[in-house]
């Protein structure tokens, strides 16, 4: 069965709010460097999300979700490049799956969401950059994305040390 891709528009309720505070957390604490340091404090991941709904009402961003039994496991984001010169344009962020539901293919469902809804914002380049040495390198290779080069000692991993990241592009025919 395909896993359920939808597109949150609103502020959630309180369970999709559970949900996708977990998955926040899930990310960081498995070692996903997405700009936070463990230990998270609860704080952080409530203004994360805040953040997010609140560029999500000004029309700067999209979140998109996976669901399986109705709960949130995985989700992505596109921000929408809002510049005159840019607004072919968007970057992929926060690609998370809960690691309890990995390689059931919610990624790449994510993945392909994100590109529609790429196309139906008139979106025709995606660009992302990701950790050098983090889960989702062959994920963005299998769909197509070109590696375009690495910028060194970019971040941190949640836990302290820098790390490489990977800047990725893929363009999009128009929809």
């Amino acid at each position: 069965m395909s896993p359920l891709i939808e597109r949150l528009l609103a502020t959630p309720d309180a369970i999709d709010t559970a949900d996708l505070h977990t998955l926040l957390r899930d990310a960081v604490e498995g070692g996903a460097s997405i700009g936070f340091r463990v230990p998270l404090p609860d704080p952080e991941v409530s203004d994360f999300w805040a953040e997010v709904f609140a560029e999500l009402t000004a029309g700067k961003r999209i979140l998109l979700v996976a669901r399986d039994a109705g709960r949130i496991v995985g989700s992505v984001q596109l921000e929408l490049a809002q510049r005159p010169n840019s607004r072919h344009r968007c970057e992929l962020q926060k690609l998370f799956v809960l690691r309890t539901h990995r390689a059931r293919g919610l990624g790449t469902a994510l993945m392909a969401a994100a590109e529609e809804s790429a196309r139906q914002h008139r979106r025709t380049l995606i660009v992302l950059d990701t950790s050098a040495s983090g889960n989702a390198l062959g994920l963005y290779a299998r769909c197509g994305y070109t590696r375009a080069g690495v910028i060194p000692r970019y971040a941190t991993d949640p836990d302290g040390p820098l790390i490489d990241t990977v800047i990725y592009y893929k363009e999009l025919a128009p929809a």
